[in-house]
């Protein structure tokens, strides 16, 4: 896809939502698989500051500009918001929720978005199917994870705290991007992103140290699948699916972009059941169903009705 395509093609489209819900669906299974050999932060310092270190390179060689003060000054906190702020509060939370209550809360991510999208409350809201949507897509997600649910703690509601906080610096950073980020002239298409990864990295390496993690791991142990896990996060999970991420932040509406919160879980459920041998109970398909029902609903919100589409948000 072209970075800086004011007239996206609908291939790159498509592709660009391909790899937010498949690949980032698949991401669910390698990183809990990853964290068998790494721990959580230096995890995150590995994936990150390679994909990083990777899109500069890519950068360079497409001639972009990547040493530029003025983008590392809008780059640099994108990233500590959206990478490391993010990652950091789910690997908190799970000291006291369940990873089935963060897949549930994980999806009330593109309600926030929508709600704080301010400047378009009118243009969503009068139409019955992008709220009918919203909720629809979040009861199916629920559904999915229902029979591991259990009511939290104390304890638990700190998590549940701490995890939607998360959800909702996700949501702030991604309107930043959009409406700040993405319309500043100094930030090129790739090295603005590879920035983001960079430093949320450099964070992550940064956190492990002084928490002792960096220390304690034994990398000479650490076998070829680890390292193969690691590799699929840094190339298909940061570099291909988070830089589609942004890029469709740009050239499609918010909402829809963040449908991937519904999707995600979808894509992890299907592929646990098809690889991992896990069963769908009659409750889940339920579920799946009903997150169907609502990306379309999302996806499909223009219909019957007639609008100019603008030179950067063509329908799909």
């Amino acid at each position: 896809m072209n970075a800086n395509s004011s007239q996206p093609s609908r291939v790159a489209v498509l592709t660009a939502y391909f790899m937010i819900y498949v690949v980032w669906g698949s991401t669910y299974f390698f990183i809990g698989e990853a964290m068998r050999y790494f721990p959580p932060y230096v995890l995150g310092a590995v994936r990150f500051t390679t994909a990083g270190l990777l899109l500069l390179t890519y950068a360079k060689c497409r001639g972009e500009q990547i040493f530029c003060p003025a983008m590392m000054r809008v780059s640099v906190p994108c990233g500590m918001i959206m990478l490391f702020t993010d990652m950091t509060v789910i690997m908190l939370s799970q000291k006291y929720i369940s990873s089935s209550l963060e897949a549930v809360l994980a999806a009330s991510t593109m309600i926030w978005i929508t709600l704080f999208n301010v400047r378009r409350w009118r243009y969503n809201f009068r139409n019955y199917r992008v709220p009918l949507g919203l909720v629809g897509g979040f009861i199916g997600v629920a559904l999915l994870y229902l029979h591991e649910l259990s009511v939290p703690d104390s304890r638990g509601e700190i998590g549940v705290l701490i995890f939607l906080g998360g959800m909702v610096a996700w949501a702030l950073g991604s309107l930043f991007i959009k409406y700040y980020a993405s319309t500043q002239e100094h930030v090129n298409a790739w090295s603005g992103t590879a920035w983001q990864m960079f430093a949320a990295g450099l964070a992550f390496l940064a956190t492990a140290y002084f928490s002792g993690e960096a220390s304690a791991i034994r990398w000479g142990s650490i076998p070829w699948q680890g390292w193969a896990h690691v590799g699929y996060l840094a190339l298909f999970g940061s570099i291909c699916a988070y830089t589609s991420y942004v890029w469709l932040l740009k050239v499609r509406p918010a909402t829809e972009v963040a449908t991937h919160a519904y999707a995600n879980p979808f894509i992890a459920i299907l592929l646990g059941a098809c690889f991992g041998g896990e069963q769908i109970l009659p409750m889940q398909w339920a579920g799946l169903a009903m997150i169907i029902a609502s990306l379309v609903l999302i996806n499909n919100r223009h219909k019957g009705r007639h609008r100019k589409k603008g030179p950067a948000e063509i329908k799909v």
